[in-house]
């Protein structure tokens, strides 16, 4: 898998939420490794989502891991703390935005 076809399903998987009640900022980069390795970001805006396939250096915090892995978070198949335990996702910056997001995703 290219990390342009990474992209585009994560891209569908992601814009599919409806955030519009969520206010505030979060931006997260996604550095994605190994099979189709690359960066994007998502950012919540005042109940706005953007997802874009370049980094974002206003970010709050950084998840590093593997496309499979970021694809079983996504669907709720890999718990995110146990994930990081286990070494799958690392995440550098704010931990408390990290899991602010995180909250954000399962309440989704």
């Amino acid at each position: 898998m290219t990390f342009e076809e990474m992209f585009a399903k994560a891209k569908e998987l992601i814009m599919k939420n409806d955030v519009s009640a969520i206010p505030g900022h979060l931006a997260v980069q996604i550095n994605i490794t190994g099979e189709g390795s690359g960066v994007f970001y998502i950012e919540l805006l005042e109940g706005k989502l953007y997802v874009e396939p370049y980094e974002y250096y206003d970010r709050d915090c950084i998840f590093i891991l593997s496309a499979k892995n970021f694809f079983k978070l996504a669907d709720g198949s890999l718990n995110p703390v146990a994930a990081f335990t286990l070494g799958k996702l690392k995440v550098e910056g704010s931990i408390e935005k990290a899991l602010e997001f995180q909250n954000i995703v399962n309440q989704l």
